[in-house]
């Protein structure tokens, strides 16, 4: 297995493929009550654009994109809905006294462990590679998490995140959850 940053289209592609086996739309409820989901849908467009901005974190095995975290600055929000909402979110939460508009965060816009890989730790090495490749950058690594997906939480809290606040979206509610690299 191999944690590394995208370098090429086919590794973009293997990405939607893997985001598309796991949407919540195409899962029974019993599954992605059990196994997790993600909600989001990105076109292999935006994926391409959020990697020209900064390269996304992908575990491979062999050919095979075992997961990945979907690194998403502030200069592609807006392309996208629910990225474009959070980013709005997180800038007018407070956090430690000051609003997170005014400090240096990026989002990991999503996170997905391909299902025979999953309970092998990959969640917390790609998030550690994703740290090791963008801390030099960034404060704070930030996300949100449908509260329904108690797999998701657990994982993100157990990576080191914290709940800082919550967002409703899409008649859902959303932990928004911070990972702090300056320690």
């Amino acid at each position: 297995m191999i944690i590394k940053r995208v370098d090429s289209v086919t590794e973009l592609e293997g990405i939607k493929n893997l985001q598309q086996e796991n949407l919540k739309a195409n899962l029974s409820d019993e599954e992605s009550n059990a196994e997790g989901f993600v909600t989001a849908e990105y076109t292999l467009d935006f994926l391409k654009i959020m990697h020209e901005a900064e390269p996304s974190i992908i575990a491979k095995d062999g050919d095979v994109i075992a997961g990945y975290a979907l690194v998403a600055v502030r200069t592609i929000a807006s392309q996208h809905e629910l990225l474009d909402h959070l980013f709005s979110t997180i800038d007018d939460t407070i956090y430690e006294g000051t609003p997170l508009k005014n400090k240096n965060y990026v989002v990991c816009g999503q996170l997905c462990v391909k299902k025979q890989y999953r309970s092998m730790g990959l969640v917390q090495k790609m998030y550690q590679h994703f740290r090791d490749s963008l801390s030099g950058s960034f404060d704070y690594c930030i996300t949100d998490v449908v509260q329904v997906n108690q797999r998701s939480v657990k994982a993100h809290l157990n990576t080191g995140f914290q709940v800082i606040s919550t967002l409703e979206f899409g008649s859902a509610y959303w932990d928004i959850v911070l990972w702090e690299w300056r320690s």
